[in-house]
């Protein structure tokens, strides 16, 4: 799974099976899913012709899923817990479909794990269960808007790895409580609480304890963690795990088991490196390598 994002909508990328309850939703495969930030103007009489524009232009195929918001892309928060990542726009001042303020909360859950057709259904219910939890924590009085809309993707496989994604599921748990925080931080972001120029992206971390951890860019304390004048844009590698012997290896688990370790690799702190994939963001890990050191 890859994504990256521009100003006004972010794309992820990658061989999924999945299901949306958005525009032209169900369950298919796909190749890219993305959210989309529409002006105040935008005319919604025909968006499955809108989106099947955005996916041209990009040079994308239509086996997609698209979704429209109109919460500002700098608001999008990006949570990672293990094989689960979430991506969520949330806008809550319109639980009624009033076209004056048409915000709405949109969540994208991608798993790198496999998932079943039953699971990747199932977590469309825990994510919109978290959602609800989020909304009656900040005193909400209602669970969701008109217009909320939920995809979930999981990677390919002939033999699904989760065959069940409840909130006691190990899957699950980790939706929820990304979910629940993603909620939770995007309509902080959005009315004005945390103020941010740009998606922000949380790290679940057990180092410590268990918790949720913002990663930004600006007085990192680690700074630098490899070498100085290292770029940092891609501080959470979007190829991770790679699986790539020239690049890290498996190490043993804290809590048992092996798990991909990169460590020692240095090619997305290259600034030539990390400057070729902010302009190609679709540059596979074998294009990045064979650049000139």
């Amino acid at each position: 799974m890859r994504y990256h994002y521009d100003k006004d909508t972010v794309y992820i990328r990658g061989e999924f099976r999945a299901a949306s309850t958005g525009i032209n939703g169900g369950l298919k495969d796909i190749s890219t899913i993305f959210n989309h930030t529409v002006p105040k103007n935008f005319d919604h009489a025909d968006p499955q012709k809108f989106v099947r524009e955005l996916l041209a232009r990009k040079g994308y195929g239509t086996d997609a899923f698209g979704l429209l918001t109109a919460v500002w892309m700098q608001n999008l928060c990006i949570l990672q817990y293990d094989y689960i990542t979430v991506f969520v726009t949330a806008g809550v001042s319109n639980p009624n479909p009033d076209p004056a303020k048409p915000h709405t909360i949109n969540i994208i859950v991608t798993s790198d794990e496999s998932m079943s057709d039953a699971a990747i259904l199932e977590t469309i219910m825990t994510a919109t269960e978290a959602k609800a939890h989020a909304l009656r924590n900040l005193g909400r009085d209602f669970t969701g808007t008109t217009s909320d809309a939920v995809v979930v993707a999981a990677v390919s496989d002939i033999e699904p790895k989760h065959i069940y994604a409840g909130t006691f599921t190990d899957t699950g748990r980790r939706v929820y409580d990304a979910v629940l925080m993603g909620v939770t931080a995007s309509l902080d972001r959005h009315e004005g609480r945390v103020q941010r120029t740009t998606p922000s992206y949380f790290i679940f971390s057990r180092y410590g304890g268990d918790h949720w951890v913002e990663w930004q860019k600006k007085d990192c304390p680690y700074y630098p963690c490899h070498f100085k004048n290292q770029a940092c844009d891609f501080c959470y590698c979007p190829f991770y795990p790679c699986y790539d012997r020239d690049l890290g290896e498996f190490v043993d688990s804290s809590s048992g088991g092996k798990i991909w370790a990169c460590t020692n690799c240095l090619l997305l702190h290259k600034p030539e490196v990390a400057g070729y994939l902010k302009k190609h963001p679709d540059a596979t890990l074998d294009e990045l390598k064979d650049l000139p050191n």
